[in-house]
């Protein structure tokens, strides 16, 4: 089945409008079959939204984003951590049930660069929904959970996160990182040199070949003009091909699957401190834990399977990928297609 302009076109700006935050809560998009697994998963991340989440203000992007991505860099701080319980395997459940593989695997008939686009529109999405969990104002206080008070630093574990400013990387509070990563990414998700929601003019004639959400991502075919590409290379190598890159036939630039690793790697270091931090209070307090468990699995899932992630950069969070890998929770194939 070949994809038409019009509607890639459709598809493009639905991605665009789920970036912003009067839809961040309503799922919608691309479907993936109707197996009673994906159907339990998607209803059960709506119904984990709790109402006072809906009506999130949308966020402003920061003036010339795509050269953010330098702005971060990170230092180990080596000290003493006590036990945390989110690492304790009882903790470790999730408040939905199913093959996270499910919504990771790219579906027959889409573009693997289309793919990976609705799929970082889909994280942000979720972990703007964790992020709001912490920037609740406590009425006792009347500062946010998440405070510079509290939170001097972007930390996780012994690790703590810096923001490059002038050349230097500097420790800045968590909310303010954390603010400065989600204006950044949304501000790349509405870059139309990043995320371009036409077609180029060359797909009028061209079509999808079908992908298998049973083979693995680095089997997936999509168009390529030049000639003939080893189905078994990893989306990495493809990328490096000369004149090709994941996203091409689609639109997508050159250094587009670098963005992408770029953002997922920001996405982690939130997820890392929203644990450190905050899993006790307010997640664990306010029974939300479970919650931020399955949108975390969810984002890894398909950090790994789509290769996105480096080992190094899973160090705050290891102890707790390996509990949910051991459980099963993460899917097998995520492993097995992990290898950087």
């Amino acid at each position: 089945m070949a994809k038409t302009p019009k509607t890639i076109t459709a598809v493009r700006k639905l991605l665009r409008a789920r970036a912003n935050a009067d839809s961040y809560f309503s799922r919608q998009g691309f479907t993936r079959g109707n197996t009673k697994s994906t159907q339990n998963l998607k209803g059960q991340y709506n119904g984990s939204q709790s109402p006072n989440l809906q009506q999130a203000p949308p966020m402003p992007s920061l003036a010339n984003s795509p050269s953010l991505s330098s702005n971060f860099s990170q230092e180990a701080i080596y000290a003493e951590q006590e036990p945390k319980k989110f690492l304790n395997e009882k903790y470790a459940k999730c408040s939905v049930k199913g093959n996270f593989l499910t919504l990771a695997a790219q579906p027959k008939n889409v573009e693997l660069g289309e793919w990976l686009a609705h799929q970082l529109v889909e994280m942000n999405r979720l972990l703007t929904s964790m992020i709001l969990v912490i920037q609740e104002v406590d009425t006792n206080t009347g500062m946010a959970l998440c405070n510079e008070a509290g939170c001097p630093t972007m930390s996780a574990g012994r690790l703590t996160y810096t923001w490059l400013e002038n050349g230097r990387p500097a420790k800045i509070p968590a909310p303010s990182y954390i603010v400065r990563v989600q204006r950044w990414i949304v501000g790349k998700i509405h870059d139309e040199k990043v995320f371009p929601t036409e077609p180029p003019s060359s797909i009028s004639s061209a079509g999808y070949a079908p992908g298998d959400t049973s083979s693995t991502p680095s089997s997936a075919t999509t168009p390529i003009p030049a000639g003939p590409t080893n189905l078994n290379q990893s989306l990495t190598s493809l990328a490096g091909i000369q004149d090709e890159w994941v996203g091409k036939s689609s639109g997508f630039p050159q250094n587009f699957l670098q963005d992408v690793k770029s953002i997922i790697k920001q996405m982690f270091r939130c997820y890392a401190h929203l644990y450190h931090c905050h899993w006790d209070h307010p997640f664990w307090h306010i029974n939300r834990h479970l919650d931020l468990n399955s949108c975390f699995v969810h984002f890894i899932t398909v950090a790994m399977y789509y290769d996105l992630l480096p080992r190094k950069d899973m160090e705050p969070l290891q102890g707790l990928i390996d509990i949910f890998v051991a459980q099963g929770i993460v899917p097998r194939e995520a492993v097995q297609q992990h290898s950087i």
